[in-house]
């Protein structure tokens, strides 16, 4: 079972960057899809963001095309995830997870992964 970490988060002012990280222990990450999703109270957990286990694919829900940027260093087992251009609406708590699988289907549903971290919180003031 592979255990997940993020960090990272923490609380800026709109327009500033914050860059998360997550760190996997116990297995490698190195064959999995990994996908970072978020969530706020009372709402359900959304996509944000996925890469396929190569690095070679990346998808982004559309409210962070442009501005937030996935990327994974398999020798340190570790994904990241680079927001820029932070804005008030990005307000939430940021959770990593595995994908099942390798394959490069389904990624925008949280039911594809089946480990996540505790989450990081991000808080962008206006």
């Amino acid at each position: 079972q592979v255990q997940l970490i993020e960090s990272g988060g923490g609380l800026v002012q709109a327009g500033e960057s914050l860059r998360l990280s997550c760190a996997a222990s116990g297995r490698t990450i190195s064959d999995r899809a990994m996908g970072w999703f978020r969530q706020t109270p009372g709402k359900e957990r959304e996509f944000v963001a996925a890469i396929s286990w190569t690095g070679s694919s990346t998808d982004y829900a559309d409210s962070v095309k442009g501005r937030f940027t996935i990327s994974r260093d398999n020798a340190k087992n570790t994904v990241y995830l680079e927001m820029n251009s932070l804005k008030p609406e990005d307000t939430a708590v940021y959770y990593c997870a595995t994908k099942t699988s390798k394959r490069w289907l389904g990624y925008t549903t949280t039911f594809a992964y089946d480990s996540w971290g505790q989450g990081t919180q991000v808080t962008v003031s206006s």
